[in-house]
């Protein structure tokens, strides 16, 4: 008779998303929810439509001054945004006008 120690049901799912194909567009998403989170409500406000493609986090910025102080620091947000996700998402940020 096999005796199954019992899991938390978040340790099991993670088990389950993990490798599967589920596991790329919900850290995706997840990317984007930390936006706002990392950057703060005022560039939130500033912000339009943010979507990951092929690892490319695309923002569209309503402010040309924004637009070019986050060009700057595109490289450190990607490490901030990637470590707050806890993988590899992204490989770089475009900005949108």
């Amino acid at each position: 008779m096999e005796i199954h120690k019992a899991r938390p049901i978040g340790e099991l799912l993670a088990d389950f998303i993990h490798g599967s194909d589920l596991e790329q567009p919900l850290l995706e998403r997840k990317v984007v929810a930390l936006w706002p989170e990392l950057l703060g409500p005022t560039i939130a406000q500033m912000t339009g439509e943010i979507q990951v493609k092929n690892g490319v986090l695309l923002v569209h910025i309503h402010s040309a001054a924004l637009k070019a102080q986050l060009f700057d620091i595109r490289h450190e947000l990607v490490r901030k945004l990637n470590e707050a996700a806890g993988a590899q998402v992204l490989k770089d940020i475009r900005l949108l006008g």
